[in-house]
C-alpha cells in the first residue's frame, strides 16, 4: 500500500507554513547584527551574541523530533508543534526590535530562535510523512521555494518600508530604526498566518496508516526499535577533552566564548554517563537515553551527510554574521552604526540576501529534473561549488551591484542545501523515526554554528581585526570541503 501522490495544492498546503517561518529567519539573519550594533555592540563581539541561535537549535530540535514522533492526538502528530512554535515566534518578533538593551536583545534572540526551531523541525519530517518516496525531491524543492520566497520578503522588508512607505531608516544611538521595527511586526503577522494555513488545511496520516505505508513509501521498511546503551564508553574522554579546552582558554588567553566549546564537550560526556546509569537502573525509556541511542545508531548515509552539513553550515553562518560589516565598510565606507551610510548599507545586505533567496526559489524547481539527469549527489556537489565561488568573489568585489552576482551563486547553493540532503536522507531513514533523525541531523547544522560563534571573534581579533572580509576566504574554503565530503555519498536519481 503506497501513499497517495499529492497534487499541486497538496504540496502547497504541506509546505506553506515554511513561508512564514522563513520570513522570521530572514528578518533574524539580515537584521540581528544590525540591531546589536545599533545597541552598541562591537564587531568582534557579534559572533558571541549570535551564539543563542545555534545553541538553541542544538537543544530544541532533537527534543522536538523525539516527542513529535511519539505524539498523536486530535490535532495530529506534527501540527501541534507548528502552531506552538508560531505563537512564541510571533511574540519574539514583536519584542526583539523593542529590546531595551543588549541583554534583552540576546534573550529575545534566544526565544525567537527556539520558537522558530520548534515550528521548523517537524516540517522536515512532515514532508516525509505526507509524500511517497518518489515525490520527496519535489516535496523538498517545493518547501525550498517557499523558504526562498519568505526569505525575499523578510530580507527586503526594512528597505521596502523605507523606499516605498518612507519609514525612517535611522534612529538615535541605542535605538532600532523604525524600518526594522515595523518590518519585524509585519513578519510576525505573516509567520503566524502562514503556519496557521498549513495547520488548518492538512490532515496527517495516523500511526496505523504510516505503518501500513512503511513497506512502499521509499523509506526503510519496518519498525526499528531503539536499543538504549548502558555503556559509558568514551564519555570520560569527552569530559577530559572539554576540561582541556577550558584550561587552554585561560592558559593561551583565548576569547571567553571558547569556554562554551569546552563546556559543551563536558556536558555531552556527562549526558552519556547519566544515560548509561539510567539504563542500568532499568529506566532507559527516557528522552535522553533514547536520543543518545538513536544518535549512535545513525544510518551510514546520514553519517556521511552529517559531515557535509557540518562544513556547509559553518560557511553559511560566517556569511550571516559578517556580511553586514563587510558590505557597510567596503562598499558603503561606513562604520558608525547610527550613520545614514551604514543603515543604507545594512538595507543593501537585505537586498543581497533577498537576491540569493529569490534565486533559490527559482533554482529549487530545476533540482528535480537535474537530479534525475545527474543524480542527487552530483546535483548537490554542483550547488556547493557554486556557493564556494560566491563566497570567494566577496574578497574582490567592491561594487554594490556586482555583489548581486555573488549572491546568484550563493542562491544556487542555498536551493541545493535546503533540498538535496533531505531528499537523500529521507530515503535512508525508518518512517517511524523521521522526526528524531531529522532533529538529530540538525545537530550537524547547529554544531558548526556554535563553533563559529565561539571562535570567530578570536579569529577576527587576532588575524584581521581591520578587514573582516577575510572571513569570506574561510567560508569559501569550508564550503569547498563540503563539496569534497559530498563525493563520499552514494549517487542516486
Amino acid at each position: 500500500m503506497d501513499k497517495p501522490r499529492q497534487g499541486f495544492w497538496g504540496l502547497w498546503n504541506t509546505s506553506f507554513g515554511f513561508f512564514g517561518i522563513q520570513i522570521g529567519f530572514a528578518l533574524q539573519n539580515a537584521n540581528v547584527s544590525r540591531i546589536f550594533q545599533s545597541l552598541g555592540t562591537a564587531e568582534k563581539d557579534l559572533a558571541f551574541l549570535w551564539i543563542a541561535a545555534p545553541l538553541t537549535g542544538l537543544l530544541v530540535q532533537p527534543l522536538i523530533g523525539h516527542y513529535s514522533d511519539r505524539t498523536w492526538g486530535r490535532f495530529g502528530r506534527r501540527r501541534p508543534y507548528f502552531l506552538a512554535g508560531a505563537v512564541l515566534a510571533t511574540l519574539a518578533l514583536v519584542g526583539m526590535p523593542n529590546a531595551g538593551g543588549l541583554l534583552a536583545a540576546a534573550l529575545l534572540l534566544w526565544l525567537l530562535d527556539a520558537s522558530l526551531n520548534i515550528s521548523m523541525e517537524p516540517f522536515r519530517a512532515f514532508v516525509g510523512d505526507m509524500l511517497p518516496g518518489r515525490q520527496r525531491t519535489a516535496g523538498y524543492a517545493f518547501q525550498t521555494g517557499f523558504i526562498g520566497a519568505g526569505a525575499v520578503l523578510g530580507s527586503l522588508a526594512p528597505m521596502l518600508l523605507t523606499d516605498v512607505f518612507h519609514v525612517a531608516n535611522v534612529a538615535s544611538p541605542g535605538e532600532v530604526p523604525p524600518s526594522v521595527r515595523y518590518g519585524f511586526y509585519i513578519g510576525a503577522a505573516a509567520l503566524f498566518v502562514a503556519v496557521l494555513w498549513t495547520v488548518l488545511t492538512t490532515r496527517e496520516y495516523s500511526p496505523e496508516q504510516l505503518a501500513a505505508f512503511a513497506e512502499s513509501d521509499g523509506g526503510q521498511a519496518g519498525r526499528r526499535d531503539t536499543v538504549s546503551n548502558d555503556r559509558i564508553g568514551l564519555a570520560p574522554l569527552w569530559i577530559a577533552g572539554g576540561a582541556l579546552v577550558v584550561a587552554l582558554v585561560g592558559r593561551l588567553g583565548l576569547d571567553k566564548p571558547v569556554y562554551l566549546l569546552g563546556g559543551g564537550l563536558i556536558a555531552f560526556g556527562l549526558a552519556r554517563i547519566v544515560s548509561a546509569l539510567l539504563v542500568r537502573g532499568g529506566r532507559g525509556n527516557n528522552a535522553l537515553s533514547q536520543i543518545l541511542a538513536d544518535l549512535a545508531a545513525m544510518p551510514a548515509t546520514m553519517k556521511r551527510l552529517a559531515l557535509v552539513q557540518f562544513f556547509t553550515w559553518s560557511a553559511l553562518f560566517i556569511m550571516w554574521i559578517y556580511t553586514t560589516p563587510i558590505v557597510t565598510e567596503r562598499v558603503f565606507h561606513a562604520r558608525n552604526a547610527t550613520s545614514s551610510a551604514f543603515n543604507e548599507g545594512a538595507n543593501w545586505v537585505g537586498v543581497l540576501f533577498a537576491v540569493y533567496s529569490g534565486v533559490a526559489t527559482l533554482w529549487a524547481f530545476a533540482l528535480p529534473p537535474l537530479a534525475r539527469a545527474i543524480g542527487r549527489r552530483n546535483t548537490h556537489v554542483l550547488g556547493l561549488v557554486c556557493g564556494a565561488a560566491g563566497f570567494a568573489s566577496l574578497l574582490v568585489i567592491r561594487d554594490a551591484w556586482w555583489l548581486m552576482g555573488s549572491m546568484v551563486l550563493v542562491g544556487i547553493a542555498w536551493a541545493s542545501i535546503l533540498t538535496m540532503p533531505y531528499a537523500i536522507l529521507s530515503a535512508a531513514l525508518p518512517a517511524e523515526k523521521l522526526g528524531i533523525y531529522m532533529g538529530l541531523f540538525n545537530i550537524f547544522i547547529v554544531l558548526p554554528q556554535l563553533i563559529v560563534s565561539s571562535v570567530m571573534g578570536a579569529v577576527v581579533s587576532h588575524f584581521f581585526p581591520q578587514d573582516v572580509v577575510w572571513t569570506m576566504a574561510i567560508a569559501a574554503g569550508v564550503m569547498g570541503l563540503a563539496a569534497l565530503a559530498m563525493l563520499r555519498v552514494e549517487n542516486c536519481a
